[in-house]
C-alpha cells in the first residue's frame, strides 16, 4: 500500500519562511507527477505547485517567485520551499502523487499539514 506522510507545518510570521517536506512509501515503481495543494477555511482545495519526474514545473499565480517545489526521485520525496509568507497563505498544505505501482496507477493524497501565517 502506498502512502504519503507530510510535515513541515506550522506557525509563521508574515514574511517568515517554512519548506514542506512529503515522503511517499510502499510498493512505488515511479511517481510521474507529485504536487502541493491546500486548502484555507472555507475555500476549496487548490493547486500551489506541480514537478514531473523530468523536474518540469507548474507554480500558481499567487506563490511564483516565493514558493519552490522540489523532488528528490531516489528518495520518492517532495519539498515544498515557502518563502514571504502572506497571511493569505495560511491553509492545510496536501501533498499529492500519481503513483505507478506493481498492479495500478495510484492518485494518493497525503493527510495534511498546517500552516499558519500570523503575527
Amino acid at each position: 500500500q502506498v502512502q504519503l506522510v507530510e510535515s513541515g507545518g506550522g506557525l509563521v510570521q508574515p514574511g517568515g519562511s517554512l519548506r514542506l517536506s512529503c515522503a511517499a512509501s510502499g510498493s512505488i515503481f515511479s511517481i510521474p507527477s507529485m504536487r502541493w495543494y491546500r486548502q484555507a477555511p472555507g475555500k476549496e482545495r487548490d493547486l500551489v505547485a506541480s514537478i514531473t519526474i523530468t523536474g518540469s514545473t507548474y507554480y500558481a499565480d499567487s506563490v511564483k517567485g516565493r514558493f519552490t517545489i522540489f523532488r528528490d526521485n531516489a528518495k520518492n520525496t517532495v519539498d515544498l520551499q515557502m518563502n514571504s509568507l502572506k497571511y493569505e497563505d495560511t491553509a492545510v498544505y496536501y501533498c499529492n502523487a500519481e503513483v505507478v505501482g506493481a498492479i495500478s496507477t495510484y492518485d494518493i493524497w497525503g493527510k495534511g499539514t498546517l500552516v499558519t501565517v500570523s503575527s
